[in-house]
C-alpha cells in the first residue's frame, strides 16, 4: 500500500521548522494523499526513497541547502517567497478574521 502511494504522488509542499518539517504530498490531480510531521533526520532518507516531484517551500535560511539537497535526490525543489505562501497576511503580525 505504501509503494502505491508513493508513486501516486506528484507535487509536495513543505512548512519547514526548526527540527520538524510539516509535509503534504499532492497527486496529479490535486487530492492530498500524504500529510506527515517529519524529523530533519528523516528528511533526506524518505525523498530518497520517493520518485522525483515537484517539491515548493518558502525560502527562508536553511531552505537553499535544502532545496540542494533534494535537487541531488533528482527532485525538482522550487522556493517561493514568503508573501507567495501567505497570500492572506498583510502583515506579520495582521490577524485572521
Amino acid at each position: 500500500m505504501a509503494e502505491t502511494l508513493k508513486h501516486s504522488i506528484a507535487f509536495v509542499g513543505i512548512d519547514i521548522g526548526k527540527n520538524s518539517f510539516h509535509v503534504v504530498g499532492l497527486d496529479e490531480h490535486g487530492a492530498i494523499v500524504l500529510r506527515q510531521k517529519w524529523s530533519r533526520g528523516q528528511m533526506e532518507a524518505r525523498f530518497a526513497n520517493m520518485p522525483p516531484s515537484l517539491i515548493g517551500m518558502e525560502a527562508c535560511v536553511g531552505a537553499h541547502h535544502l532545496s540542494r539537497r533534494l535537487q541531488r535526490l533528482g527532485h525538482d525543489a522550487r522556493l517561493m517567497p514568503a508573501r507567495y505562501v501567505r497570500p492572506h497576511f498583510k502583515r506579520t503580525k495582521e490577524r485572521l478574521p
